[in-house]
């Protein structure tokens, strides 16, 4: 049984409404949606309540308005390209609580969805204010969050309303958390985490928190070349935050006292300039040119990475190993990805990725679908491989 309370819990919904909070901060140009991906994923929550004779409220937020009610980040579009991934019709109300929120619930019939306007056009949403979340609470009877992605938030879509109504884990939800359970709460060892990207400064949190945990962490991205340095390895021109150094090697202490082992490369493709089809080649980790910048790693680590994919049963991870987007330094993070996903396929190997870059990345290389469960939640993922509460996530449990 999970540890928090899921659709399988909630009961007899038939007329019930059901306030659902989804993510649907989808790209769009246009006035289009260009990117379904993340109502795709709420789909099956929806349609298994409307299914079962729920009138079906979705909240959500939409950009960063600041200043209240504005044209530009009007969920209306959405409700559009939502009807058409669900097949079926999604009205609109254009307010999320009053009269006019008030008017459109009441008109629902039975398995009806409606999608009410941008929950941040109201600043008390972001502050959970308790008057404005009586305000959202008044249009349901049971609260089902299906928005992972802002669970990090304690705001009163995500949070606040579980203290006022019924409130229950939806379908793409309990997915993630399930995932996450299987890469970090309770999972089968050893533990391998690939962590890239640019900066050791953006993810220090989650470096001090991995070590505790995984069997090994494989270093990848700009940030390896500030634990290269710390070592003493010169890494030329090289993306580096030098005065990480301390913080770095704290860090590899850490793991020392942990028992994880720090795979960092031990070659590098290396360029004098930061370009696709710059001229680059392939040099020992101790021989960087003073005027050349390590873009991606070498062959013989990916080698190393690999080898450690064979050992694991589980692999978390984060970031790239190099600067995917632009070729030839793709290759590394192509390499890798590919390998883990074939080990995922032949049963082998438990895969959990996510975050921004490595989304892209994984879905550059063509092996996003192979991997055991690929989130989209961002900040939100981040956070929770970081060891930190995620405030809508704690308020579902039992």
């Amino acid at each position: 049984m999970a540890s928090f309370k899921t659709l399988d819990d909630i009961g007899n919904i038939d007329g019930k409404r059901v306030l659902v909070r989804v993510d649907l901060n989808v790209p769009v140009a246009d006035g289009k949606v260009t990117d379904a991906t993340r109502i795709e994923r709420i789909a099956p929550t929806i349609a298994e309540l409307s299914g079962k004779g729920a009138k079906v409220i979705l909240l959500a937020h939409f950009g960063r308005p600041k200043d209240g009610p504005s044209p530009e980040f009007s969920l209306e579009p959405i409700a559009k390209a939502t009807a058409e991934v669900l097949g079926r019709p999604v009205g609109f109300a254009s307010d999320c609580i009053g009269d006019k929120a008030a008017s459109a619930v009441a008109a629902m019939g039975k398995g009806d969805v409606l999608l009410l306007e941008n929950t941040r056009f109201y600043k008390a949403e972001e502050k959970n204010d308790p008057a404005f979340t009586e305000k959202l609470a008044a249009n349901g009877d049971i609260f089902v969050n299906d928005a992972f992605s802002a669970a990090h938030r304690a705001h009163s879509s995500t949070e606040g309303l579980a203290h006022l109504l019924p409130a229950f884990a939806g379908r793409t939800m309990q997915a993630e958390l399930d995932a996450l359970e299987k890469g970090l709460g309770n999972p089968v060892r050893p533990v391998v985490a690939i962590v890239g990207g640019a900066k050791v400064s953006s993810k220090i949190d989650l470096l001090m928190n991995l070590v505790k945990k995984v069997d090994a962490l494989v270093i990848g991205g700009g940030m390896a070349n500030t634990f290269l340095a710390a070592r003493g390895t010169d890494v030329g021109k090289s993306l580096c935050e030098h005065d990480l150094a301390s913080t770095a090697k704290q860090i590899m202490i850490e793991a020392a006292e942990a028992g994880c082992a720090i795979i960092l490369p031990v070659d590098g493709v290396v360029a004098r300039e930061f370009k696709a089809g710059a001229a680059s080649e392939t040099v020992a980790i101790s021989e960087v040119p003073a005027d050349g910048m390590i873009l991606d790693v070498g062959a013989k680590t990916v080698k190393t990475i690999a080898d450690w994919i064979d050992r694991a049963a589980t692999l978390v991870w984060n970031g790239p190993l190099g600067a995917f987007e632009i070729e030839p330094f793709d290759h590394a993070t192509v390499a890798a990805a590919r390998h883990a996903a074939a080990r995922t396929k032949s049963g082998k190997l438990v895969s959990v990725a996510g975050g921004g870059d490595t989304v892209a990345a994984l879905n550059h290389a063509g092996v996003a679908d192979d991997f055991t469960y690929v989130s989209t939640a961002g900040g939100a993922f981040l956070e929770w491989m970081e060891g930190k509460p995620l405030p809508g996530v704690d308020v579902l449990k039992r």
